[in-house]
């Protein structure tokens, strides 16, 4: 009688089980349009009887699961930090709240960069003390009074805390060949003190009370013209400094510290992915990482799906994308203004400075839907992460030492403690805020062409459908989940975010 009453509630249970996940209580709407939403809460979605066979179908699929998401969010730069800290502190702490709070964007991933960049105030190293090779003289000291703080108030007011990510765009002049902050491979002799640079970084952050989660080797291998900081390496040199000193060196100091590899365009990805190849090079290698600049419009689905079909086990991380073209052609200060957001005139530096076989990749595009087009699209083809550059930059888009303007999401004058949400911080929102780390993708059946659809389950069994209609009329669908169906408009020139429940 006890067995038969252990089955019974054995089998009560399973029943139970099977139906709380089997239904969803609520589907709520957020949107952000050409219009003017603003990741706008539009309500609640309601759920219809059965399905419209006139009606064009997105069916999502919870059992069938893909990547695990590591978070969405920006870029820690000396430009940034020195921005917010001319503002009022009550500029300032709206700004990190906006980025980091709970009722925020909730940024869950970021990046930094280990030595100076082109968005940071001046050229500087940790250590320039030539052949200082035990790094005696190392030291984070240019980072205490702008950066460090930026990065310990976001800590202080993010609910479930954020990943970091630093690389570095060249190790200080001393190392290197042509002796230069710019171009030029490091010198063989110094491939074991620039690993043990990488282990003092992380060291002297912990010392501040901050975890480095992951490094790339190196911010854009191939170079960049000499415009700014930069170093060069091949995926031989690449692999050979992974496989033999930096791995080495992180093992020796019990370092958990991930290391990406590459961290340049997508469209030579499978050549530098191939060192992954190697398993002395692969069992130090968490990933590898991508940026956006070798097309406005092509987010790479074949470059990664075969990198990923090659190497399942390393994960794909887009770790820098921005809109970096502003002042050739746009009228003076067009880009203070929400409608320039959503115009398709809209130029990156290729559309004017590419090579020619390449200009086809770099037509006039919106800067929505180019982040939108490729957070989406990226997603669908394995990325399990997307960091925008800059957070911060003042309206001309800077401070940069290179001249390189570039647009961030919140822009800001400190003459006049104006700061400006463009409608970019809303797109990364949608996705921050309601795609939490640990979510996977799952699978999307769709018969609308016209609109571009992903979907992820949430650690707390939350479903988050990101929809984006990039047209200029509306479009009804409806969305099946299981057994129950949700009729939805998009209007047109609209990116959508439903939270099912």
């Amino acid at each position: 009688m006890r067995k038969i009453y252990n089955e019974f509630f054995i089998l009560i249970f399973i029943i139970f089980i099977s139906c709380s996940h089997s239904s969803y209580q609520t589907v709520r709407l957020f949107q952000t349009s050409k219009s003017g939403d603003q990741l706008t809460d539009k309500g609640l979605v309601s759920l219809v009887e059965k399905s419209d066979p006139k009606l064009a179908t997105i069916v999502i699929v919870p059992t069938i699961k893909y990547q695990k998401i590591v978070g969405f969010g920006g870029a820690f730069t000396e430009s940034s930090a020195s921005i917010l800290d001319q503002l009022s502190e009550a500029n300032r702490s709206e700004v990190i709240q906006k980025y980091f709070g709970p009722n925020g964007a909730a940024y869950s991933l970021t990046r930094t960069h280990i030595n100076s960049c082109d968005f940071s105030l001046s050229t500087y190293a940790y250590d320039m003390v030539a052949n200082d090779k035990e790094l005696k003289h190392f030291t984070i000291q240019e980072d205490i009074d702008d950066l460090i703080p930026f990065i310990q108030d976001a800590m202080k007011v993010s609910k479930d805390g954020f990943k970091i990510l630093a690389s570095p765009w060249t190790a200080p002049p001393w190392m290197k060949e042509n002796n230069s902050w710019y171009d030029g491979a490091l010198k063989q002799e110094y491939y074991p003190t620039w690993a043990l640079y990488f282990s003092k970084y992380i060291h002297a952050y912990q010392e501040q009370g901050i975890d480095i989660w992951g490094v790339t080797v190196e911010n854009e291998p191939l170079g960049n013209g000499g415009q700014w900081e930069s170093m060069t390496f091949t995926p031989e040199t690449h692999a050979e400094f992974i496989k033999d000193h930096l791995g080495p060196q992180f093992k020796a100091d019990r370092l958990e510290t991930e290391i990406l590899v590459y961290d340049q365009n997508r469209d030579h990805l499978q050549e530098w992915a191939s060192m992954l190849q190697d398993p002395e090079v692969a069992k130090y290698v968490w990933g590898t990482a991508v940026h956006w600049y070798s097309s406005t419009v092509d987010w790479y689905p074949d470059e990664l799906n075969a990198v990923h079909e090659q190497y399942p086990d390393k994960a794909l991380m887009h770790t820098e994308g921005c809109i970096d073209n502003i002042g050739n052609d746009e009228p003076e200060g067009a880009w203070l203004k929400d409608d320039w957001y959503w115009e398709k005139e809209a130029t990156d530096w290729g559309f004017y400075w590419a090579a020619e076989e390449d200009k086809a990749g770099h037509p006039p595009y919106a800067p929505v839907y180019r982040y939108a087009r490729d957070i989406i699209g990226g997603l669908n083809s394995w990325l399990t992460g997307w960091i925008d550059w800059n957070m911060v930059l003042d309206f001309q888009g800077g401070p940069n030492h290179a001249n390189n303007w570039c647009v961030a999401p919140v822009l800001a004058d400190p003459e006049t403690d104006a700061v400006y949400y463009t409608p970019l911080y809303y797109v990364m929102a949608h996705f921050s805020k309601f795609i939490r780390p640990g979510a996977h993708r799952i699978d999307v059946q769709s018969n609308l062409d016209d609109l571009m659809v992903t979907a992820c389950e949430n650690p707390d069994g939350s479903i988050i459908v990101e929809i984006l209609n990039q047209g200029d009329q509306p479009i009804n669908f409806q969305i099946q989940l299981k057994n129950q169906v949700y009729p939805v408009t998009i209007p047109d020139n609209t990116l959508q975010t439903l939270v099912i429940q």
